[in-house]
């Protein structure tokens, strides 16, 4: 389910990574998976609430 490895990047950010260096290429990752992550947990948490309100008792 999780990777220790994951890199999130598209090709753009994977080139400018590369020219920063490996210390600002982690802290890209990491904002990158922190972006993505927000949105997807707001919408994980709307949903639960959606089913949890309608689901037949």
């Amino acid at each position: 389910m999780f990777s220790t490895g994951a890199l999130a990047q598209c090709s753009i950010c994977t080139k400018t990574a590369s020219q920063l260096g490996e210390r600002p290429a982690k802290a890209l990752n990491t904002g990158i998976i922190y972006l993505a992550f927000t949105p997807l947990a707001i919408m994980g948490y709307v949903g639960y609430r959606w089913w949890k309100s309608n689901r037949v008792a």
